[in-house]
């Protein structure tokens, strides 16, 4: 067994730690969710909590590991007779992206439930985590229906599993911890409000600091049994003090005074419901117990507030979370507790893990989940194809809500909210032969399946006989992601504010619809001599925003460059994942400039995309007297259709989407 990286040993991250150390005292807190960029220890934190974490008492033999002193009456391996337990150490334990969710939840033996009567249940990963630690890395790269059970197994502290009238119970209680990198997508608010705190990490500007993570990591890397070594005191402190905090925190007074003062935070900052109220107060107490006292003061409350409020004060996936610490201040001020609470707030509690204040920014300004402003007449670098021409970007229009877009045909993508797929949630459209494991019985297939050949097999009695032949896997369909790829002309017939205003409104506002049904997004652009690829296909709706907003406009039209480049990121995205499919949305005037013959040229790349059967919208943006109808003949030759840019807004350009799917030469 390899040797974990000491929890004592990570450089700063005084935030990550205290929000771990509080979970692992009250577990109640409800978890952690780490965000920040790549490389910044939010794995090596976790994993190193495990070994600070005191062990465990289980009934010896029991796969739910239950706590002798009190074991689980609905026990799939009980009931269990009294006697001394076993210990072992806590068990951290990671869930892949890619899991399925019987290796979530575990799963029955249907065959030996249906032939043998037999309740045969085989533990997933919600049991072999209880009383642990379960971490999810890249939490917001799992599918939405993992994270439901996750999330509903965590708030019961139990776990369901139903298959056809056969259901077993069980105990799930863990800390559950997850991590992400936001600029490869966010997680729903309503999921985001599900952990109890949050905290952003990013790496130290200061030299000093980095050259001690750099030393240190090399030291362990190069003897990690010694360096561990040196940690020893240090961690067998932090467990002893973890241990003496828990049996503290049931003695812990949370007064009228702090109380008060959760409630008024709460308020101040209007978040919704009363979540993050229970939450402040379930960490406000661990905070006290971990700082050797028995009343909540209001330091603590200030320090609870700065860990459990700033996700929750999202209301679209382009906020940016955070807390204005100078009205947390003026609140808590406000609504001072009791005469003996300390009014002078300190950052948080001293020793291992203490720190407090606003979680760091996110990342680098220019970083991947950001984009430097094009050039203009600031005398910035100005981006491949930009002429003399060019003008500052316009800012976006209002978002607004739009209807589902979709892409015709039957699906085989990652479950998403979007289009028609086959999947293993959804309703039952059929049933086949299982290939492998059966998981999703058809009973009534099944039942069809073996009738036949009762008398054969010597039927007697009113139960049914059945073999292995005659069970049959039902087929489900759902919904799936898709690939939205917009084609946007930035050049110089585009360039009236009001209408790149509208554009842009308008795209934002699909991008929050991409978000909300777990969409990859990306972003063509053309204008000059040339087309680039503004945002190659990202979860990240935050990157794509900033993106669009800097989005500058001027010059000639390349028409089919753009579509050129934009097959080209489709071949290449094809190549990466073939099951997702694109819907590709064209916003220009149609009048290609540049060369000799661009419209032919133009017609030509566009048969491309009609060639290979790929959904397609043109957005017509040619305005004034004369309209020449060069969008509309591009839609033809997409094999798709156009709408004007006077019915792009409210429901029209998802209308239309609608319309492309009768036309679309995609088979399904």
């Amino acid at each position: 067994m390899s040797t974990p990286y000491p929890f004592t040993a990570i450089v700063g991250q005084d935030d990550l730690r205290l929000a771990l150390l509080l979970n692992a005292v009250s577990p109640a807190v409800g978890g952690v969710l780490v965000r920040g960029e790549k490389g910044t220890a939010k794995s090596t934190a976790v994993r190193a909590l495990s070994a600070l974490l005191p062990p465990v008492e289980v009934v010896p033999g029991c796969r739910f590991s239950c706590d002798p002193a009190a074991p689980d009456p609905a026990c799939p391996d009980g009931p269990h007779e009294p006697g001394p337990g076993a210990e072992r150490p806590a068990r951290m334990v990671e869930l892949p992206v890619g899991a399925s969710e019987d290796r979530l939840v575990g799963a029955l033996d249907i065959e030996r439930a249906l032939t043998e009567g037999v309740k045969a249940f085989e533990p997933g990963l919600l049991a072999t985590s209880n009383r642990g630690i379960l971490y999810v890395d890249e939490v917001n790269l799992l599918h939405d229906h993992l994270i439901d059970v996750l999330l509903d197994a965590a708030a019961m502290g139990a776990s369901y599993v139903e298959r056809e009238g056969v259901s077993v119970r069980h105990a799930s209680k863990f800390l559950l911890v997850g991590t992400m990198n936001p600029e490869e997508g966010e997680l729903r608010p309503q999921l985001l409000d599900r952990f109890g705190l949050t905290v952003e990490v990013a790496a130290s500007r200061e030299p000093d600091q980095r050259v001690e993570v750099v030393r240190r990591r090399l030291a362990y890397d190069d003897d990690p049994a010694a360096f561990a070594a040196r940690w020893a005191d240090e961690e067998t402190a932090v467990r002893a003090r973890i241990v003496a905090a828990r049996k503290l925190l049931p003695s812990v007074r949370l007064g009228d005074g702090a109380l008060r003062q959760i409630a008024a935070t709460c308020a101040a900052f209007e978040v919704d419901g009363m979540r993050a109220d229970i939450v402040m107060a379930r960490t406000a107490t661990a905070l006290a117990a971990w700082a050797g006292r028995t009343e909540v003061l209001a330091e603590d409350v200030r320090q609870a507030a700065l860990l459990a409020l700033p996700h929750r004060r999202r209301r679209n996936p382009f906020d940016a979370p955070g807390l204005d610490e100078g009205k947390l201040d003026e609140t808590l001020e406000e609504f001072g507790g009791s005469d003996d609470e300390d009014p002078d707030p300190d950052p948080g509690p001293d020793g291992p893990g203490g720190g407090g204040g606003q979680p760091p920014s996110e990342g680098p300004e220019d970083g991947d989940a950001g984009a430097r402003p094009e050039a203009g007449e600031s005398g910035e670098p100005q981006t491949p194809g930009s002429g003399a021409g060019e003008q500052q970007p316009a800012r976006a229009g209002e978002p607004f809500r739009t209807k589902a877009l979709s892409v015709p045909g039957i699906g085989e993508g990652a479950a998403g909210r979007r289009s028609r797929a086959r999947t293993e949630q959804g309703r039952t459209t059929g049933s086949r032969r299982p290939r492998g494991a059966l998981t999703k019985l058809h009973l009534a297939a099944t039942v069809q399946a073996a009738a036949p050949h009762q008398r054969a097999r010597g039927r007697s009695g009113r139960g049914l006989v059945v073999r292995r032949d005659d069970l049959r896997q039902a087929t489900r369909e759902g919904r799936e992601g898709n690939l939205v790829l917009f084609v946007v002309d930035a050049s110089g017939s585009m360039a009236a504010r009001q209408r790149m205003s509208a554009v842009k409104g308008a795209v934002l506002s699909l991008l929050l619809d991409a978000y909300q049904r777990r969409d990859k997004v990306g972003l063509v652009t053309f204008r000059g001599s040339a087309a680039d690829v503004a945002l190659p296909p990202t979860s990240s709706v935050d990157a794509a925003a900033v993106r669009l907003e800097s989005l500058p406009t001027g010059g000639r039209t390349p028409l089919a460059a753009g579509l050129l480049r934009a097959h080209d990121v489709l071949r290449v995205e094809r190549l990466r994942d073939s099951a997702r499919r694109p819907l590709v949305v064209v916003v220009t005037d149609g009048r290609a400039t540049g060369g000799p013959d661009p419209v032919a040229l133009a017609g030509r790349a566009a048969r491309l995309f009609a060639a290979d059967g790929v959904a397609s919208v043109v957005v017509d943006c040619e305005s004034g007297p004369v309209r020449l109808g060069l969008a509309g003949r591009l839609a033809v030759e997409l094999g798709g259709s156009a709408v004007t840019l006077d019915e792009l807004r409210a429901d029209a350009i998802a209308g239309l989407v609608r319309d492309v799917q009768g036309t679309s030469r995609r088979a399904a």
